[in-house]
Formats: structure tokens, C-alpha cells, sequence
């Protein structure tokens, strides 16, 4: 298991290189004294782009370029976006939290819904409960997010009042930015709790309802029947109709040899699912105008802030990266003659 690691670990570095170097290219579509602009944060600096130009050596050979590029990435020094109106490292420390947030409580409970109804679906094949989860799926997968959105925002929030949008109130916002308030995790629910602060952390839960809820519906749907079908698959297959003949309990059979070989594509779903939460849900937090990573990116690419658009674009690239490296490494724990194999 630790040489499949190793070996997982050892292709990053090029993966990130591959990754690196096609934003690079696309980079260089610009000018130098386009890309100079990128690091300008004040109009009245455009006089000196000359300088930006020598101190960045956007006139150097390519080579030279994305090394020093590269430099700057691994700084943290990826331009001033003009959207967030602060540096796009700075950027991605204010949004990523709130999206990190959203994706942590969704993820889990996605996965136990999923998969359990999944599997209970595939178990008793059309039956009411078949029916039921296959009704949920369809809809859920048929369903747009943002008219999904849309709709709990006019039930919720526009007749009942019950959840509003946004990430918080304006007395959560003076609580939260006030100097007794001490950000240990950046999680505002999870700070809250650790502030004391229990009115603020119920405040806060109440606005990721409709949000949540949004993703969980349609991320359920996709992964129930990802479940349904790959269960359904297996039960039909030869060691299970021998397990049978056997006299195995049916629940050993479900559990211990057909769910195991299911869960492989599930897993695979699972870390794209994570990793498309994580890498920021564009249309749901615009819906919900929830202020995450996915939100910031559409404001940059609506308001041609290529800086914004880089660095959420870098972040999205590194997190899939790192998701595909670790759905590696599930296949080996879920199946070990993957590991057996390599």
C-alpha cells in the first residue's frame, strides 16, 4: 500500500507542472503590457508599467518568464483583482472559507443519503421504496439548481421568512468584525461556537439552509442512482448467486461483497462531487448570493478581472489535483487489486 502511494504521490509535481504551464500559455495570449496592468492597483501607477514590466521580466524568454512566474505563484503573488478590491491571494483567503464551509456540511450528508437509499433502492428493486428514491433521483437530476433555488428563496425566505440569503445578518456582521471576536478556524459556524456565540452560530446556520439544501438535492439525485444501478449490477452477478446458494445471510451478502465492489465507482463520483463543491458552486451561491469562491469567480470573469479569474481557476486546478490523488488512493482501500495490479 505504501509503494501505490508513493507512486501516486510521485506523478503530482508533473500533474501540477501540466496544470502550471497551460495557464502560463494562456497567459501569454497578452501583451507584456497587459499582464504589467495585472499587478497595477492604482490607476495612477499606469504611468509606470514600464517598471512593472523590468521588475516582473515579462520582456525575458518564455522559459525565464514561468520560472519567475511560478515564483510568484508559490508566494502567494498572483496579481491585485479588482473585483474582491484586495490582492487575489488575500481574495482567495476571504471567499474560500465560506465555500469550505458550505462543501463540509453538504458533502457528508450527500454521501450518507446517496448511498444508503442507493443501495436500499437497489435491495428492493420496484418496490414503494424503488420507486420512491428513483422518483427523488429523477427530479433532482432533471431539475435545474437555479429554479431549485429560485423556488426555496420564493417559499423560504419571500413567504415564510424563514431562511434569508447571504451568509449572515447585519448584527452577525458587527459581531464577526469586532475586535472580541476571535476567527480560530475561519468556519463562522465553528467560530461562533468556540466564541460562544450562540445567537450568531444559529444565525449563521440559518442562512446555509437554502443553500445546502439546494446542493444536497441535486447532488443526492445523481449519486442515488449512480449507487442504484452499479448495486444492481453486482447483485445479479455469479458470487453473489453462490453466496446465496451458500446459505449466507442476505445482509452479509449486501454488505461485505456486493456493497464493496459498488462503493468503486461511487468513490470516483464522490471526490469529482467534492471537489466540484469545494472548487466553488457558481450557481448556487450567486442564487443565494452567498459570498464563496464560486461567486468571486463569476464576478471576475463578468468584469474581465484576470487576476480573480487566475487565481480561482489555480485553486479549482490544485484541488482537483489533489481529489484525483486521493480517489487513487480510496481505489486501493475499496478494491485491493488495484494495488495488487500497479
Amino acid at each position: 500500500m505504501l509503494k501505490f502511494c508513493l507512486k501516486r504521490l510521485a506523478f503530482l509535481p508533473f500533474v501540477m507542472f501540466g496544470v502550471t504551464a497551460l495557464l502560463f500559455a494562456c497567459l501569454q495570449f497578452l501583451s507584456p503590457e497587459m499582464r504589467a496592468s495585472l499587478y497595477i492597483k492604482d490607476p495612477r501607477q499606469l504611468s509606470q508599467l514600464e517598471a512593472v514590466i523590468e521588475k516582473h521580466g515579462l520582456r525575458k524568454p518564455v522559459y525565464v518568464q514561468y520560472g519567475l512566474w511560478l515564483k510568484q505563484v508559490a508566494q502567494g503573488e498572483l496579481g491585485y483583482s479588482e473585483t474582491a478590491k484586495m490582492p487575489v491571494a488575500s481574495a482567495v483567503k476571504a471567499f474560500f472559507p465560506a465555500t469550505f464551509e458550505l462543501t463540509l456540511i453538504t458533502f457528508f450528508p450527500i454521501m450518507i443519503v446517496g448511498v444508503y437509499f442507493g443501495v436500499l433502492s437497489a435491495v428492493h428493486k420496484d418496490k414503494f421504496i424503488d420507486h420512491a428514491s428513483r422518483f427523488v433521483a429523477i427530479t433532482g437530476y432533471s431539475l435545474p439548481s437555479f429554479v431549485l433555488g429560485l423556488f426555496l428563496l420564493m417559499v423560504f425566505y419571500g413567504k415564510l421568512h424563514w431562511f434569508p440569503p447571504g451568509r449572515y445578518d447585519l448584527t452577525t456582521d458587527m459581531l464577526v468584525h469586532s475586535e472580541t471576536f476571535r476567527h480560530w478556524t475561519g468556519l463562522l459556524t465553528l467560530d461562533c461556537l468556540l466564541n460562544g456565540e450562540w445567537q450568531g452560530f444559529l444565525t449563521v446556520a440559518k442562512h446555509m439552509v437554502l443553500p445546502a439544501t439546494t446542493l444536497l438535492y441535486i447532488s443526492v439525485a445523481l449519486l442515488l442512482r449512480i449507487t442504484r444501478s452499479t448495486m444492481l449490477e453486482e447483485l445479479s452477478k455469479d458470487y453473489v448467486r453462490t453466496a446465496r446458494a451458500k446459505g449466507l445471510p442476505e445482509s452479509v451478502i449486501i454488505r461485505k461483497h456486493a456493497l464493496a465492489n459498488a462503493l468503486i465507482p461511487v468513490v470516483t463520483l464522490s471526490s469529482l462531487m467534492f471537489i466540484g463543491l469545494l472548487g466553488g458552486v457558481v450557481i448556487t451561491e450567486t442564487v443565494f448570493d452567498f459570498p464563496g469562491i464560486g461567486r468571486w469567480g463569476v464576478q471576475a470573469a463578468q468584469q474581465l478581472d484576470i487576476p480573480g479569474v487566475l487565481g480561482s481557476t489555480l485553486l479549482a486546478a490544485f484541488l482537483f489535483v489533489i481529489a484525483n490523488l486521493v480517489s487513487d488512493l480510496l481505489y486501493a482501500v475499496v478494491d485491493p487489486r488495484i494495488r495488487v495490479g500497479s
